[in-house]
């Protein structure tokens, strides 16, 4: 079975965006001497299928497969990978020259995807409410936070208050030259 693997940068305090849903505070991890990137460079490596919310899937598509991510060092690699969103709304998925992405409609098709017995591992970027749907309903392996050294105070929590607890265990813990941290765990159950 294919593993799912979340990744999501997030605020020392835990939030996914500001208040305004703006991601400025990835700023506070820009010059971590190429650590964010070498880290996602060799999880590449692992992977061969990117799954995406509409929402982040529109955010996505509208910058990598673009020219301004040309300068990007993951760029080339996330553009080739299988992309797959998932939607009750949208009809396709463009993704600029590059193979349209799959659009499916709910978990069992994620579950589908993660039996398929070959293909590497899936990673979920972003996409914070599929996340949450994914995670209770037991499909995500690993949870990977990118931790940045910023405090907002208020935001987009990565995982909102109201919902049941999720215990995990630590997998790794790698701190980054500029005070960012990058920390793996699976859920326990």
């Amino acid at each position: 079975m294919r593993r799912l693997i979340f990744q999501e940068y997030v605020t020392l305090d835990g939030y996914a965006a500001g208040p305004d849903g703006g991601l400025e505070f990835f700023d506070s991890v820009a010059d971590d001497g190429g650590a964010a990137d070498d880290d996602n460079l060799q999880l590449l490596e692992s992977i061969d299928t990117m799954l995406l919310g509409a929402e982040t899937y529109r955010l996505f598509a509208s910058y990598w497969p673009t020219d301004a991510s040309a300068d990007q060092p993951i760029a080339p690699k996330l553009n080739a990978l299988r992309l797959v969103v998932v939607s009750t709304r949208l009809k396709s998925a463009p993704w600029g020259s590059y193979e349209p992405g799959l659009v499916v409609r709910d978990l069992d098709a994620v579950r589908a995807l993660k039996a398929e017995e070959t293909g590497k591992d899936i990673i979920l970027w972003g996409s914070i409410t599929l996340f949450q749907s994914l995670l209770r309903a037991g499909l995500v392996d690993e949870v990977q936070l990118r931790i940045c050294p910023i405090l907002l105070g208020a935001g987009k929590s990565a995982y909102p208050s109201g919902e049941p607890p999720v215990e995990l265990e630590l997998i790794e813990a790698r701190p980054w030259a500029n005070g960012g941290v990058l920390v793996r765990y699976r859920p326990t159950s």
